[in-house]
């Protein structure tokens, strides 16, 4: 099983000199030699490097404490984790499932081989707590592709110790910066082993990133963000990370609303298809996303019910319902992730964004046309809150806010690509869908809560345990419903009101 951890570190260039002397650092009582440890580091990618292009990497390394299967993901600049796993021969099954968003259908290949000497010291406080580790890296990089080359380097590295303040590494950096040390220009040492070691021809900086300029340029930049996110949240969903599934989910329902949003700019003939399959991994992260929402929901009631009318193993039912959910649901999204159907919608985004099917109006000039796309959703929007307000309640009027809520967010997702191009008017629409998905969004939780609950219900019933405390929950969420219903023709006037000047 892989183990994770929060690497926080900063590299520098390093002269002959070697190490400044940092005693004086603040707080730090004793530089402790740790020796020199060898480490040989082999770094595999696909032949076109898609993980480093994304700054992930992926290593098998002897020597040193930690040797075994490494991975990094970027966190911030100067911060990744760090997942790792046991030495073995080949790459472990978790990690590999971990980098599949990225590699798919690409063989993973060693590309650099990294051999360093590293003369290792601890910083160490007055009680003897390890504050930071520094180390000077003698580096000798082999490029393993054809036409590759050799590179050698040394550097400082400086690794704060677990749990410990990053501001502590501003101190550290004030004493190398009085010495002469300077930061690093590359963030890593297989960045700059890839950069110093690559064919002459490749050697050629990028071009810079185009502003937008047109319509369809505002509406791409927008799309490839979405794409982008589900990538990158991938890993994050294979570890059960915090919100991951929710996000993922998030980013799958803006991209499939902007494809049909902006029709008029990319033909629907081709995206209407890509949004099915989008819809089908939106429905396919929601199984886990829903089970969430449930649970925190009905546990949140349940603590408010005082104890005397709580009758019978409520919270016990409760939780064994959430588990068994979440077990099934979490074995199922990992097949998901692995199967071939996924993976062929991540390439058809890929080739929707390098060569996007274009109609006319794609080429004009951003303002006019992504206003009226706005407008449209908007009024959309408007159609069905209305007509939910005038139903009578019960189950038609559930469902019409339900459409309406659903449009809602369409609304919104198309107001957040418009804003680089709209401004002002685009962020107060995206505020103003936003807090309406809210208020929508509660009156669909109490029905999905309700729904639930009377299935809970049953099977106390069935076990022969009280069936009350399931009926007063049931009566509370319906009140909240209520309250939505009764806010709801007030609240919808209000944003008329603000969104007069779209």
């Amino acid at each position: 099983m892989a183990d994770t951890k929060r690497e926080i570190e900063r590299k520098y260039e390093s002269e002959d000199s070697g190490l400044p002397d940092l005693t004086g650092v603040a707080g730090v009582a004793t530089v402790l030699d740790k020796g020199v440890a060898h480490l040989d580091a082999t770094y595999y990618d696909t032949a076109d490097e898609r993980l480093a292009t994304s700054s992930v990497t992926l290593r098998r390394r002897t020597g040193g404490s930690d040797a075994g299967w490494h991975l990094k993901f970027p966190v911030a600049p100067g911060v990744r984790d760090e997942i790792q796993a046991p030495l073995s021969d080949t790459l472990p099954g978790d990690l590999a499932g971990l980098v599949r968003s990225r590699v798919r259908g690409g063989e993973l290949l060693p590309v650099v081989r990294l051999r360093s000497d590293r003369d290792v010291r601890h910083l160490v406080d007055a009680d003897g707590r390890l504050l930071a580790e520094v180390s000077v890296d003698a580096v000798r990089a082999d490029r393993l592709t054809a036409g590759g080359g050799e590179a050698q380097w040394t550097e400082i590295e400086v690794e704060l110790a677990d749990g410990g303040d990053p501001a502590f590494l501003d101190k550290v950096e004030k004493r190398l910066r009085k010495a002469g040390v300077r930061p690093s220009a590359s963030a890593s040492k297989l960045a700059r082993a890839l950069a110093e070691t690559a064919p002459h021809q490749q050697q050629r900086a990028s071009a810079p990133a185009r502003e937008p300029a047109t319509a369809a340029d505002h509406v791409l930049a927008y799309v490839r963000a979405q794409r982008d996110a589900i990538v990158e949240l991938d890993p994050a969903v294979r570890r059960d990370a915090e919100d991951s599934v929710h996000s993922m989910r998030v980013a799958t329902r803006r991209l499939r609303s902007t494809l049909k949003s902006y029709g008029e700019l990319l033909d629907r003939t081709v995206t209407d298809p890509v949004g099915d399959e989008l819809k089908w991994l939106a429905g396919e992260l929601g199984l886990d996303r829903d089970r969430e929402v449930l649970t925190e929901r009905l546990t949140a009631a349940l603590d408010e019910v005082p104890a005397t009318l709580v009758r019978g193993p409520v919270a016990e039912r409760l939780h064994t319902w959430a588990s068994a959910e979440h077990g099934g649901t979490r074995g199922r999204l990992i097949g998901v992730l692995d199967s071939r159907r996924y993976l062929a919608l991540l390439d058809t985004l890929d080739a929707l964004i390098a060569d996007p099917p274009l109609r006319k109006a794609a080429g004009r000039k951003p303002r006019k046309t992504i206003t009226k796309a706005v407008k449209k959703d908007f009024h959309r929007v408007a159609g069905l809150v209305e007509r939910a307000v005038e139903l009578e309640p019960g189950t038609d009027r559930d469902v019409a806010i339900h459409e309406a809520r659903k449009k809602t967010k369409r609304a919104r997702y198309a107001a957040e690509a418009a804003r680089p191009a709209l401004g002002k008017p685009a962020k107060d629409l995206v505020k103003s869908m936003k807090a309406l998905q809210i208020l929508l969004g509660e009156h669909q939780d109490s029905v999905m809560a309700r729904q639930a609950l009377r299935e809970l219900s049953a099977v106390a019933h069935a076990a022969g345990e009280s069936a009350f405390t399931y009926g007063l929950l049931h009566e509370r969420e319906e009140q909240r419903a209520v309250r939505v219903e009764t806010e709801l023709p007030g609240f919808w006037d209000g944003i008329k009101d603000g969104t007069a000047g779209l």
